[in-house]
C-alpha cells in the first residue's frame, strides 16, 4: 500500500540526501520509505533563504512525526549555507580567546552556539552536526581549525558552553568524532585511518570532552571512522566494543548515536553499502548516514531490513528542533545582534592571526 504524505509513521534509521534545490517526486517517494529518518542538506541544496525554507517545509510535510533535517554547519570552513547566514568563526578562534580570557571565551562560545542554532532553526533545520570536540594535536588537516584547542579541559569547557547556547535556542548538539579523531593525520573521507594509542591514553585525553557533555545531557554522538586496534579491529562506528561497552555502559550515554557517512573511504572496506549500514546499526547506531551516492541509498532502502526499537526512535525524536524563531524578525533580536557582533569580532581576529 502506498504511503500518503503526512501519514503517521515511525522514524526509520537512515539519513539520506537530495540532488538539488527542489524536492523531486522520485526523492519524495524515497523519503516515504519507512527506513528513512531524515535528510542531510549540503551546499548544492541551497540557493537562498526562501528556497531553503520552501524545501524544508516540503520535507517536513511528508510524514508525521516529521523527518529530521540536518546539516554540517560548524563554522569556519565547514558551513554549508552562506548567503543570508552569519559567517561563523572556526572553533579554534574560541580556543585562542580561551588562552587570553577564559570567562570571555565561555560567553563567546555560548553566543556562537546560540547564533548557529537560532539561524538554522529559523529556516526549519532541526540540527547541525556540531560541535567537533576532537583535540587539536596539530597533525590532522581534516580536523585542523575545526577543533577548539589542544587540551581536553579547554575543549570540554568550550564545547559545553557552545552546547549550552545551542540548547537555549532549542537545538540538540551532536558531539563528534567519538572517541577522538584529532590524533591521526589521515582523512577518513579518503583513507583508512588507524590510531595505535592505548585505550587509557585515549580515555584520559580525547574522551574527556565527550564525558563532560554526556554529564550535561548531550543529545547525540557521532563515532569516528577510525580503527583503534588496541581496543577493537573495527572502526568505532562499526564496533560494539566502542558503542556498547564504552559509550553506553562506561560513559553512561543515553542519547542518539549517529554514524558518519557510509560512503567515506574508511568505511567501504566493510562490505557493500547495505552490509555496512546493517553492521553500523547492529553495532549500536541509531541513525546511519548514506550521502552523495543515490545508487547506494536505493540499495540500502531496497535491501536493509531493520526496525529500530522504541528507545532508538525516542532518541531520534529528541533531535527535532524546538526553536520559535522567524528568519524575517531574527535580525531585530538583541541576542542575535550581540551574537553577530561577537562572531564578526572573532572572524576579524582570526583574519589578523592568519596574516601573522
Amino acid at each position: 500500500m502506498k504511503k500518503i504524505a503526512g501519514e503517521a509513521m515511525s522514524l526509520g534509521s537512515v539519513m539520506i540526501d537530495l540532488e538539488g534545490m527542489n524536492l523531486r517526486p522520485v526523492e519524495a517517494e524515497r523519503l516515504m520509505n519507512p527506513l528513512v529518518a531524515g535528510v542531510i542538506l549540503f551546499s548544492r541544496n541551497f540557493e537562498s533563504i526562501e528556497q531553503l525554507q520552501r524545501l524544508i517545509i516540503k520535507i517536513h510535510s511528508l510524514r508525521h512525526p516529521r523527518l529530521l533535517v540536518a546539516v554540517d554547519h560548524e563554522g569556519g570552513r565547514v558551513q554549508r549555507f552562506r548567503e543570508g547566514f552569519t559567517s561563523l568563526p572556526p572553533m579554534r578562534t574560541l580556543g585562542a580567546l580561551y588562552e587570553q580570557n577564559e570567562p570571555q571565551s565561555f560567553e563567546a562560545a555560548e553566543k556562537i552556539g546560540w547564533l548557529l542554532a537560532a539561524e538554522l532553526l529559523s529556516v526549519g533545520v532541526d540540527f547541525s552536526f556540531a560541535p567537533v570536540v576532537d583535540l587539536d594535536y596539530g597533525g590532522s588537516t581534516v580536523i585542523g581549525d575545526r577543533a577548539f584547542h589542544r587540551h581536553c579541559v579547554a575543549v570540554a569547557n568550550l564545547s559545553f558552553h557552545l552546547m549550552l547556547g545551542m540548547r537555549k535556542a532549542g537545538m540538540a548538539a551532536v558531539a563528534k568524532h567519538f572517541p577522538g579523531h584529532g590524533f591521526i593525520e589521515a582523512d577518513t573521507h579518503l583513507d583508512v585511518a588507524v590510531d595505535e594509542r592505548p585505550f587509557m591514553e585515549i580515555q584520559q585525553h580525547d574522551m574527556q570532552p565527550f564525558l563532560r557533555l554526556i554529564e550535561n545531557g548531550l543529545d547525540a554522538v557521532m563515532p569516528a571512522h577510525v580503527i583503534y586496534p588496541n581496543v577493537d579491529s573495527l572502526p568505532a562506528g562499526f564496533s560494539e566494543v566502542w558503542l556498547q561497552a564504552v559509550l553506553r555502559k562506561q560513559c553512561h550515554f543515553e542519547g542518539a548515536i549517529i554514524s558518519d557517512d557510509m560512503s567515506m573511504k574508511a568505511a567501504v572496506a566493510y562490505g557493500g553499502v547495505s552490509e555496512r549500514v546493517l553492521k553500523a546499526l547492529q553495532a549500536g547506531c541509531d541513525l546511519v548516514l548514506v550521502c552523495n551516492d543515490v545508487e547506494a541509498a536505493d540499495d540500502v532502502l531496497a535491501n536493509v531490513n531493520w526496525h529500530g526499537c522504541t528507545l532508538s526512535h525516542a532518541r531520534l525524536i529528541r533531535l527535532h528542533g524546538h526553536g520559535k524563531f522567524k528568519y524575517s524578525s531574527l535580525k531585530f533580536d538583541p541576542l542575535w545582534q550581540a551574537a553577530v557582533s561577537m562572531a564578526n569580532d572573532l572572524n576579524q581576529k582570526n583574519s589578523q592571526q592568519e596574516l601573522i
